[in-house]
């Protein structure tokens, strides 16, 4: 069964910072994301008693002065200010707000009040049996290496849209990964425009794209979890609970759960906005390190835009 999906998302506000971005290139805040997540590896590890900037500076081998310099152009605050938005009473706050409102205006259209920016339409389409026949042997993917604001991506492409993204520590792993995903697809390695709008997604350039396409294998269950994960809104939370009153099945926490582990688009299917009732950020596909480094900064881009 083909089920088609068109809902507008908000990714990140856009502010003043997100012009540093086309000072410094992709590759540069990729490389940088190595550092940045060994800072908030080292926050993490020490939650109870938080670090200096002297103290994060030399863990990651640099002066206070260019740890500074480099953590607030990539995150577009202080590493003291970041800090708070990666603690678990911050986590419960947006979560009682999220409660509250998430659900209605916020949940259902994909809007933040007057943060909201910018839309990008995301439409999803499920691959039919007949495409994802016998592992894909229908399919042919294209697939690429590219970078972002949280380290190296792969992405891979059928004619229909994007079917992949995800975070690379090792490019051999994240092959097998995507072999293993569409094992008897005909895979090449080649980057195309749609690959290229997932990199201006992460420069925060939406204004080249009105739409971007998926074309992914999912049961109904799982496309039903995964549009719900689209309509949380950037700088929000969600729990595994709320998502499974939001699909009207209350009782399938455990099964999304399940869905959302499974979630093959990375980033845009925003899986990391969902956490613990408890506050904590709970695991993530690609790592507890990125996903609190990509909260956080959502979390910086949300509350900067909220004042201005």
């Amino acid at each position: 069964m083909l089920i088609n999906s068109k809902i507008r998302v908000e990714l990140n506000p856009r502010n003043a910072h997100f012009c540093a971005m086309s000072r410094k290139s992709e590759i540069q805040f990729s490389n940088d994301y190595a550092r940045i997540e060994k800072a908030i590896h080292f926050l993490r590890a020490n939650f109870k008693s938080p670090p200096s900037l002297e103290e994060l500076a030399n863990h990651v081998h640099l002066s206070s002065f260019h740890f500074q310099r480099l953590f607030t152009d990539w995150a577009g605050v202080s590493p003291k200010q970041f800090i708070q938005f990666t603690r678990i009473e911050y986590a419960k706050k947006i979560l009682q707000e999220s409660a509250q409102s998430l659900f209605e205006t916020a949940f259902e259209t994909g809007l933040s009040g007057t943060s909201r920016l910018h839309d990008l339409f995301v439409k999803i389409e499920g691959m039919t049996p007949g495409e994802y026949k016998n592992g894909g042997e229908n399919l042919s993917i294209e697939y690429s290496f590219e970078e972002s604001l949280f380290g190296k991506i792969l992405v891979a492409s059928t004619h229909k849209g994007i079917c992949a993204i995800s975070f690379v520590d090792d490019e051999t792993s994240s092959m097998d990964e995507l072999k293993k995903r569409y094992p008897n697809a005909k895979l090449e390695n080649k980057s195309n425009p749609i690959h290229s709008q997932v990199s201006a997604i992460f420069q925060n350039n939406y204004d080249q794209l009105p739409e971007i396409k998926l074309h992914i294998h999912a049961s109904e269950f799982q496309l039903k979890v995964w549009e719900a994960l689209l309509k949380i809104p950037s700088g929000r939370l969600s729990t595994y609970g709320q998502i499974a009153e939001q699909i009207k099945n209350p009782n399938a926490s455990r099964a999304v759960g399940t869905a959302i582990g499974s979630n093959p688009i990375a980033f845009l299917i925003p899986c990391h906005r969902v956490i613990q009732s408890t506050g904590n950020t709970g695991g993530y596909m690609w790592g507890p390190d990125r996903k609190a480094a990509i909260l956080g900064w959502e979390a910086a881009k949300t509350e900067t835009s909220e004042r201005l």
